[in-house]
């Protein structure tokens, strides 16, 4: 007699096998019995305090890990607790499945009862359901393919009805899926050689690396080393190319004057599975009038989406670079000098790292230059470290200060430009690279927003140090609009000065509070702790800082609004 299995538990199993990586979830009704599956299959779970919070650990564990993060939320308000979440995962094209619980089709009255394929839609994220125990399966199948192959984040809804009816034919169909292969896309022969000239051509010619030059390091560099191009990344993909001598950092509102200059400079820029943005050229100033522009990507739609490019190839990075060497070394066997010169290697050496450029002390008695904090703590913390940054007027200090070992030492998740994900990232981060230090750095504003889940780091004993630039304040909007506004008009947007240290020990962490260079000797016994492999608390550093008078990158960032 054929086994009568839940479709609820049919999903589960399906998704197990599929080989998803973590789930990370707030449970109520409409979700305990695919999350109880997931879990007995094996797949680890982490209680978030806030479904907000828990996509957005999904999302960062699936940037950093390489696997299918899920997001298990209940139907209705559940699902829209998580949308910010879901949406910066859907903008920044996270292939990631938000499992969630759907009222049944005839509950018209639910109280929870919301369009939730419209409101997935919304934000960009993919719709999917399961539609029938029949095709419970075929469906779950589809979405987890729509999320690996289109890098996309996908809300499959489990209506009540359909998730508890049963089916008999589960054993056959979860044994027969296959772990579907992302596909890569092999660039056009005619758009090689187009790119080829161009290169050929080219004397200061910079290759741009996105997000979707991840996994395609060295394909790019090989072509780099042989064309006698630069490199650089976009935020997102920051450390890609760690340890080659003209690696330029990020390319953006975050690059050094030394950065900055070099790419302004460039003759080509070819943009490797990168969109070019705003962000990444600086509204364009980094691009000179006469520079040729080459795009690269998987998607058709990417293709001069931003700004207008002289050509768009349709291909994988790593795909694509190796096809141009191939083609370049036939025409020019040796490789050529061009912009990789000794005297750019020695001004990239000394420059292209903010921490490395001679600033001022602005530091007072009472409250510390973040440049001088981001510089100590860099020197302090281990090395092998994964840093998160959440978004505010501060984020250039942690982004550009604190070095990583590789792209995936970096967790940007900036696309919805949204406060308070920083410690959900930190946290989903941490997971997905477990033998890493987990960095995050924070304003109050952006942490005090996601402070719930301070307890859930504290419940998994994450030895994790949370940096807070404390301004006591939304400093991003105070340094914006201090120029034309009065003290008064600004009281919206500024607070008392909250001891977010004290806040940090009642949820189970350390909390120290930094106000002066010397006030980071606090932090040595929790890091000879780490070290030794006996720390098991988060660390907060509560750092009360000095006013920058507005970040370096914060007007091109308000250009932008």
């Amino acid at each position: 007699m054929s086994e009568q299995v839940r479709v609820s538990t049919l999903v589960g199993r399906t998704l197990a096998k599929l080989g998803v990586g973590h789930v990370f979830g707030v449970v109520g009704s409409g979700n305990f019995d695919v999350t109880s599956t997931l879990m007995a299959e094996g797949i680890g779970f982490t209680a978030a305090r806030h479904e907000g919070g828990a996509a957005t650990m999904a999302d960062a564990y699936s940037r950093m890990s390489g696997k299918v993060g899920v997001v298990t939320t209940h139907q209705g308000c559940g699902l829209s607790n998580a949308i910010t979440g879901i949406g910066e995962a859907a903008k920044s094209r996270t292939p990631m499945i938000v499992l969630t619980a759907d009222t049944q089709a005839a509950a018209i009255r639910s109280n929870f009862k919301i369009d939730q394929d419209a409101l997935a839609r919304s934000v960009g994220a993919v719709a999917e359901r399961i539609h029938s125990p029949a095709t419970a399966v075929a469906d779950t199948v589809r979405a987890f393919r729509t999320a690996v192959n289109e890098r996309r984040t996908v809300v499959l809804s489990l209506p009540l009805d359909i998730q508890s009816a049963t089916t008999s034919t589960a054993a056959d169909e979860v044994s027969a899926v296959v772990v579907p292969e992302p596909l890569k896309i092999r660039p056009d022969t005619a758009a090689v050689e187009q790119l080829v000239a161009l290169i050929s051509a080219a004397e200061r010619p910079v290759f741009v690396a996105g997000r979707g030059g991840r996994g395609a390091r060295d394909e790019i560099l090989a072509l780099a080393r042989h064309a006698g191009a630069l490199v650089a990344t976009s935020a997102v993909a920051s450390g890609l190319f760690n340890g080659d001598s003209h690696n330029l950092g990020i390319s953006g509102g975050f690059s050094s004057p030394a950065t900055a200059e070099l790419i302004s400079g460039a003759d080509l820029i070819v943009g490797w599975g990168c969109a070019l943005n705003m962000w990444t050229m600086r509204h364009g100033r980094l691009i000179s009038a006469g520079t040729t522009v080459v795009q690269i990507d998987v998607e058709d739609s990417a293709l001069g989406a931003n700004r207008p490019i002289s050509l768009g190839v349709l291909g994988d990075s790593a795909l694509t670079a190796a096809d141009v060497l191939a083609a370049v070394a036939g025409v020019q066997p040796e490789p050529a000098e061009k912009y990789r010169t000794e005297t750019n290697a020695l001004a990239i050496k000394q420059g292209s790292r903010w921490r490395d450029v001679e600033t001022e002390d602005l530091s007072t008695a009472t409250a510390i230059d973040p440049r001088v904090l981001t510089r100590e703590l860099d020197t302090l913390l281990p090395a092998e470290r994964i840093v998160a940054v959440d978004s505010g007027n501060f984020m250039g200090y942690p982004s550009q200060y604190l070095a990583v070992p590789d792209e995936y030492g970096f967790c940007f998740t900036q696309a919805f430009q949204a406060i308070g994900l920083g410690l959900y990232t930190a946290i989903g981060a941490a997971l997905a690279q477990p033998h890493r230090l987990p960095v995050l750095g924070a304003g109050d504003g952006g942490f005090l927003m996601g402070i719930s889940e301070l307890e859930t780091a504290a419940r998994l004993k994450l030895p994790m140090v949370c940096i807070v630039y404390n301004d006591a304040a939304y400093g991003a909007e105070v340094h914006h609009f201090a120029s034309e506004h009065t003290e008064a008009e600004l009281a919206s947007v500024v607070f008392p000065e909250t001891d977010i240290a004290a806040i940090a020990r009642g949820f189970g962490a350390e909390g120290v509070t930094v106000r002066t260079a010397a006030d980071l000797d606090a932090v040595r016994p929790w890091i000879a702790a780490y070290e030794a492999g006996t720390q098991n608390r988060p660390l907060v550093i509560d750092a009360k800082i000095a006013s920058d008078g507005g970040s370096w990158w914060l007007a091109e960032a308000f250009q932008g609004h």
